[in-house]
């Protein structure tokens, strides 16, 4: 009996080497940078890249989609460890901190419909959690205004090499002092223990 006691603990164990998994998680929310550089700051994520959502590949350049001529949203792609965080925790931070879910069609000085509020799921999974969350937080009116976000679909195309973690590298540019660092402060305070310096 002890002896298939053991072998049962030790065919049910996880190995001791296994590798995170990693999942990743699309959302537009305004200007790319800022939410790069939020992501980069949240435990359990292990990369995340400036893109574009929602439209054609041929679209997927950042003077295209500026112009507000296609159906691309700027966004980000957020590769993370599902054992550290979770889906659920990268939209709270998403709906509290990284955006204004309220505003439609702009995010603070940034007006156009390339930076909308929305979310591209990658998993059918993802799509289910995200429209129950987004029923969840108008049902319970935490804000003054509706929930603009939009759940999406669209491939994801990564934006051009010098916007990749632009406010990590130009931290003292004028947009990010203003826009951005306020979000990094707001992370910190209402999400300490997913906080990563």
């Amino acid at each position: 009996m002890k002896r298939l006691l053991i072998l049962l603990l030790l065919l049910t164990a996880a190995p001791a080497s296994a590798a995170p998994r990693t999942e990743t998680a699309v959302l537009a929310g305004g200007c790319f940078w800022g939410m790069e550089w939020v992501y980069e700051h949240v435990k359990g994520v292990t990369n995340v890249v400036s893109g574009f959502a929602g439209g054609a590949a041929k679209d997927a350049t950042y003077d295209k989609v500026s112009s507000e001529g296609t159906d691309h949203a700027e966004a980000v792609k957020i590769s993370y460890d599902p054992g550290q965080v979770s889906y659920a925790q990268l939209l709270q931070i998403y709906f509290t901190v990284a955006h204004d879910p309220t505003e439609i069609d702009r995010q603070g000085p940034d007006v156009g419909h390339s930076y909308r509020s929305a979310i591209f799921p990658q998993s059918a999974d993802q799509a289910r959690f995200a429209k129950a969350f987004i029923a969840r937080l108008d049902g319970a009116h935490i804000y003054k205004a509706p929930i603009a976000t939009k759940i999406e679909s669209g491939g994801f195309y990564p934006a051009e090499a010098y916007h990749q973690h632009f406010a990590e590298k130009h931290p003292y540019f004028p947009y990010i002092v203003v826009n951005d660092r306020p979000k990094i402060a707001a992370l910190k305070r209402k999400f300490p223990a997913l906080y990563k310096g």
